[in-house]
């Protein structure tokens, strides 16, 4: 009787194990890390995201050349001076023989150049590089200002509703109606009229960039109002209720953090909306200029306005950043859409 009480004991006890073991696994952080990286489309995209930060911010530590440094390969010239003789006018002339040797502008690919060289002899391969600190920076900056500022207004419309709700909810309505593009292009305008002192070149896209996360915040509220309609009714939040806590705690403690998986979402999906808008700001010459490089200002340097030569016979210059822009546009919406469907598998069929 001893020897099965201990057998029972032994199998009671690996039972309990096992359960343990699968109610670890089905924790929610854990089923939603699965999921996600079961997804081959958001291990691509991830794996892209690595490689454009490794790309942009380690790789100029790496290379001993600064983003302005323009290398070029000073012009050889030989002089070999005649007799002076006189011309058929009767004037005395000197006769000078100049042979000339070759530049670096818009060379072509080398081991000293992996991509040759742009119009003005810098080097594409780091301008890359430095190129894509700011497109990704700036847009890592505006979704993280729009996030911030949709959390705070979409929760108070959200939670305290009535006149509150009407009022931030017809500001988004607004905010909906502008049409984006066209007013940063105007935008620009009027700061391209200010005095460079005031309004120096390169911080233009900036000032761009701030007015975008001002109209960009509406989405976001929207989503995150939308959300806690639906949370705030729910059994936890009357018990957080009936315990006294202000309302700042209960929007901020309970409400925000069960929201936090689709802004999550949200935010990965708006960081590819960001670069695009960023490019062709810069891509129309409203954002970083020469001699500061952004993947939309290498492109610009094919606009068919500016001549068919950079288009036609120098690829070089133009499609490595399209390239790059495709590549950070895709990951990010493959890294949202495998973060979608991880947090709510009902949307993947």
């Amino acid at each position: 009787m001893s020897k099965e009480n201990n057998t029972n004991v032994q199998a009671a006890e690996l039972e309990h194990e096992s359960l343990s073991d699968s109610v670890r696994a089905l924790s929610p952080t854990r089923l939603v890390v699965k999921r996600f990286f079961r997804s081959r489309l958001s291990m691509v995209g991830l794996i892209i995201i690595i490689f454009l930060f490794l790309f942009s911010y380690v790789g100029p530590l790496l290379i001993p050349y600064r983003e302005t440094q323009v290398f070029t390969i000073p012009t050889e010239v030989n002089v070999s001076t005649s007799e002076v003789f006189v011309g058929a006018d009767g004037e005395k002339y000197q006769y000078y023989d100049v042979s000339t040797g070759v530049d670096n502008y818009k060379a072509a690919p080398s081991k000293e150049h992996w991509l040759g060289t742009d119009t003005n002899g810098m080097d594409v391969f780091v301008r890359l590089m430095y190129g894509g600190r700011i497109s990704l920076t700036i847009s890592f900056l505006v979704v993280f200002l729009e996030s911030i500022l949709g959390v705070i207004f979409g929760g108070m419309s959200g939670y305290f509703g009535g006149k509150i709700d009407m009022l931030i909810m017809r500001i988004v309505d607004i905010l909906n109606c502008i049409p984006t593009l066209p007013v940063l292009i105007v935008l620009s305008s009027v700061l391209a009229a200010l005095p460079v002192s005031i309004m120096p070149v390169n911080n233009r896209i900036y000032f761009l960039m701030g007015f975008l996360t001002l109209i960009g915040w509406a989405g976001t509220a929207r989503m995150v109002r939308g959300q806690i309609l639906s949370l705030r009714e729910q059994e936890y939040m009357v018990a957080a209720e009936a315990t006294g806590i202000s309302a700042k705690a209960k929007i901020f403690r309970h409400l925000i953090p069960n929201v936090m998986p689709q802004l999550i979402v949200q935010m990965t999906l708006s960081l590819g909306n960001i670069i695009l808008y960023e490019a062709t700001l810069s891509y129309l010459g409203l954002g970083v200029q020469i001699p500061r490089a952004a993947w939309g200002t290498m492109i610009s340097l094919a606009d068919p306005s500016k001549g068919q030569s950079i288009l036609q016979y120098y690829p070089n210059l133009w499609i490595p950043p399209g390239i790059l822009i495709v590549l950070a546009v895709l990951a990010f919406n493959f890294v949202g859409d495998g973060l979608r469907d991880a947090i709510d598998p009902k949307m993947k069929r």
